[in-house]
Formats: structure tokens, C-alpha cells, sequence
């Protein structure tokens, strides 16, 4: 299954890379490998995550307090929308295409 990502997404992903970097030298990395794991395990089994709406699902990050939410596109395509901290509002991100 192919991967795309909405374009806002590189800019949100390199904002926690660098707070975390901030935080800890090499969090940030850290982080970034976690968040290509949690991708593999979408792309893996992509309806085991919840919908929370009609086409977009979430996946919470197991070690970083981050979700991810996507939609199943087709078959073959896999559209990542949002990365946000789940202290953030729960409609941030969810209209994205």
C-alpha cells in the first residue's frame, strides 16, 4: 500500500522533531523513528484503528502522547491527514483531504 501525506504534514512533523530535540538531544529522532514505525502498522492492518469519523481513522503513538489520523483512499493508497498532541482539540485536522 502506497503512503501520501497532506502537505501540512512535514511542517507539523518537523515542529515536535525540533521541540523535542530541544527538550532532549536526539528525542527528536527518536520520535521520527516511532512515527515511521506507527505508519508501518497502519499501512499493515489499516481498519484495526477506530473511525471517528465517516473515512478517517486515528492511531494513537505508543511511547509520544501524538495521534495520527488517516483515511483508507483505496485499496492500494493510504492518506495520512493529521499529527497533532492528544491534548489538542479532537476536530483539529479532521476536514483535511
Amino acid at each position: 500500500m502506497r503512503v501520501e501525506y497532506h502537505p501540512a504534514i512535514e511542517q507539523e512533523i518537523q515542529e515536535i522533531v525540533d521541540y523535542y530535540n530541544k527538550v532532549v538531544d536526539g528525542l527528536g529522532t527518536e520520535f521520527l523513528k516511532e512515527f515511521d514505525k506507527q505508519v508501518a502498522k497502519i499501512v499493515d492492518m489499516p481498519y484495526r484503528w477506530n473511525a471517528v469519523e465517516k473515512g478517517i481513522r486515528r492511531s494513537l503513538m505508543r511511547r509520544f502522547p501524538y495521534v495520527i489520523y488517516f483515511r483508507v483512499v483505496s485499496k492500494d493508497l493510504l492518506r495520512i491527514t493529521v499529527v497533532k498532541h492528544q491534548r489538542r482539540h479532537p476536530r483539529l485536522g479532521v476536514g483535511r483531504k
